[in-house]
């Protein structure tokens, strides 16, 4: 009976290990990217992180120049990373992103990130120079209702002197 309990044991564990190992070695080609922020501006900077890639390898798009993945460093890394720099003439949209990991074939992520459209930072919500004519009528208005103001104020504390 012992001698049933150990062969049924040894052969699920057989079997287990057998099923493994082609999943081992399935592992070093690349099955995740992930680009970090998923939506971004141009000239923004995006890192894109890649499992199953541990020699590194390139990554291209539309929206940005080749540029090199390089191994992630730490126990067991099967991971690597790369940055780049979006193109400032992409246009807005959804943009895929394509990985040759170095001993592997390509992997290609549809809509992996987003471009949207740059700000022009730096002008304060303005579009011209200086105060416009209504803004100086505005200010001069100010001015003189807060002059009558006061000269109304001080006239009315002189007349409650006299008395």
């Amino acid at each position: 009976m012992r001698t049933t309990r150990a062969l049924a044991v040894s052969a699920a564990a057989v079997a287990a290990v057998g099923l493994a190992a082609p999943m081992a070695a399935a592992w070093n080609t690349p099955s995740n990217i992930v680009a970090m922020p998923s939506v971004i501006a141009r000239g923004g900077q995006l890192t894109v992180t890649v499992d199953g890639c541990p020699r590194g390898g390139t990554m291209t798009s539309p929206a940005f120049r080749q540029a090199r993945l390089t191994p992630l460093l730490g126990s067991n890394s099967e991971s690597s990373s790369g940055t780049a720099t979006i193109n400032q003439d992409a246009r807005p949209g959804s943009y895929d992103i394509t990985v040759n990991c170095d001993g592997t074939g390509p992997l290609t992520r549809p809509a992996a990130f987003t471009v949207i459209g740059g700000v022009r930072g730096g002008l304060g919500g303005s579009s011209t120079t200086g105060a416009t004519s209504t803004d100086m009528a505005i200010g001069g208005g100010l001015v003189a209702a807060a002059a009558v103001g006061g000269g109304v104020f001080w006239m009315r504390r002189r007349s409650e002197k006299r008395i």
